[in-house]
Formats: structure tokens, C-alpha cells, sequence
């Protein structure tokens, strides 16, 4: 079997991909991170220390991004969700959690919807169910022009700053930063090809209902980029869900609250390993 020892910026071969992944503490059932788009795997440190001794917590670079190079594929969130379950084929996890934020969590809806049988709960962290609509398509396709004839950095800087509270923008400094130089290292060709991968993906709001294992969903009250309306709404569709909103936080609440954050995941992995 193709695996390595437990640790930070492991590599293993998942199909033709290198893929970059963190991997710390013990159990049966890991909790798999999922990070959103530009970020990387090291969104995730805070979890993984937090979470350690508790269970098994693995995050990984999804393809592109991080230390998962990819600059000839074609991406997708179908290419995304299809590399997941081959991640954890590779590594021989029958059944985990999975816990995906915006993008993120789109390939965590992705690849439940097509193998329900491989996880046991479900967190969505300020993420939705919807598909662009027409409007925000072609939003994104002008954006694409954009970065192919200027470069990206201004996108880059407009969506790091919109990803933040204001208070953590003007507080959090050192925060902000180093988002800001996660997001400016990626190439303007993996940019376009995430922002692609959005642009096309498709809805998965109408397999909500289907959902049967138990589902945290977690929201910042000021998130601009996925608003609260669409966590209220997956609520509502996924049956006994729970929904938990942190004030003072945008749409990387897990940065930004790491705290209220880490306090509901463990809470509600501690009752699902329990069981």
C-alpha cells in the first residue's frame, strides 16, 4: 500500500497526481479537510493541533492548489470530489467525516452525492448547494479575460480582502497577510482554472434531502461571499442538521474564530465517534 508515516506535508501518488496532505492523531474514522478556493491545506493547522489528540484529522492540498501542482489538468469540482475518494482508496479509509469550507465544501456535497456509502457526518463551513447563476457565470468568465491579459493580482487582493470581517482587516494583520501570500502563490493559470471549476460546477441543493448521517453546518454572520441565507437554506433541506452561525467572522470563520470554531467541530465529531 502507498502511504507514509503521520505528519505534516506528506505526499502520497493518487493516480496520475503528487498530492500534499497533513495527517495527525489516531483513529478509525479520520475527519478529512477540505479547504476552499485559493487557499491550501495550512488553512487548516489550527483544527488539525486542535483536533490531534482527540481523533485522526487529515487535511489535503486539493489538486492545483498548495503543494498538489497540477498545471496541465483541467479542473473540476467532479475532478475534485473524484480525487477524494481516490485520496482515501490511496490511504485505505473505508469511512471518514468530511469537513469542506466554500469550496470545499462543494466537493464535499460533490462526492457525497455519489458515494454516500464513504462518510459517516458532514460539516459545511461557509459553503453552499447552488450553482452560478448566468449572471455570476459570466461574472466570473469576464474576470478569467482579465487575469489572462492583466495577471491576477488585483483579483487576488480584492478577494482576500473580501474574505475577511472588517474588524479582521484591521486587527488581524498578521492574519491577513498570510492568507494574502497563500493566495498570491498561486500561478494566474490555476486561478483561472479554480475560478473555471466554479464557474461549471453543478447544483447539488436537490440531493440535500437525501442526506441521512448527521450534519454540522457552520456560517460567519458577515460572510459577503457565501451569505448566511445559503447556510439557513441547506439547513432547512438536510434533515436534522445543525446550523451554527459565529458572529465577528466572514467567510473564513475558522481563521477567524478558531476558537468558537474548533469548540463546535469538537463537540459534534465527539458525538458521531462516540456512536
Amino acid at each position: 500500500m502507498n502511504t507514509t508515516t503521520h505528519g505534516f506535508d506528506r505526499n502520497i501518488s493518487v493516480g496520475n497526481l503528487n498530492l500534499s496532505y497533513d495527517d495527525v492523531g489516531q483513529g478509525d474514522v479520520p475527519v478529512i479537510f477540505l479547504h476552499g478556493f485559493p487557499f491550501s491545506k495550512g488553512m487548516w493547522r489550527g483544527q488539525l493541533a486542535y483536533l490531534g489528540s482527540t481523533c485522526r484529522a487529515i487535511a489535503c492540498d486539493i489538486r492545483g492548489f498548495g503543494r498538489s501542482t497540477d498545471e496541465s489538468s483541467a479542473l473540476s469540482i467532479d475532478l475534485f470530489a473524484d480525487d477524494l475518494i481516490a485520496f482515501m482508496d490511496t490511504l485505505a479509509i473505508d469511512k471518514a467525516i468530511i469537513c469542506g469550507l466554500s469550496m470545499g465544501g462543494f466537493i464535499a456535497l460533490n462526492a457525497l452525492s455519489k458515494h454516500p456509502e464513504r462518510f459517516t457526518a458532514l460539516i459545511l463551513a461557509n459553503t453552499q448547494c447552488i450553482a452560478d447563476t448566468p449572471e455570476v457565470k459570466a461574472k466570473r468568465y469576464a474576470t478569467i479575460k482579465g487575469i489572462e491579459i492583466d495577471g491576477a493580482a488585483e483579483f487576488n487582493e480584492k478577494f482576500v480582502t473580501s474574505v475577511f470581517h472588517p474588524y479582521s482587516l484591521a486587527q488581524k494583520v498578521q492574519l491577513v497577510d498570510h492568507l494574502r501570500s497563500v493566495v498570491f502563490a498561486n500561478s494566474d493559470h490555476i486561478i483561472n482554472q479554480g475560478l473555471t471549476a466554479l464557474a461549471e460546477r453543478s447544483e447539488t441543493c436537490s440531493s440535500l434531502a437525501d442526506i441521512s448521517i448527521p450534519t454540522l453546518i457552520i456560517s460567519g454572520r458577515a460572510d459577503v461571499v457565501t451569505p448566511l441565507i445559503q447556510s439557513e437554506s441547506m439547513h432547512r433541506d438536510i434533515k436534522g442538521s445543525i446550523l451554527h452561525v459565529i458572529e465577528d467572522a466572514g467567510h473564513v470563520s475558522n481563521l477567524e474564530q478558531p476558537e468558537e470554531f474548533n469548540q463546535q467541530l469538537l463537540t459534534f465529531i465527539s458525538a458521531r465517534l462516540a456512536h
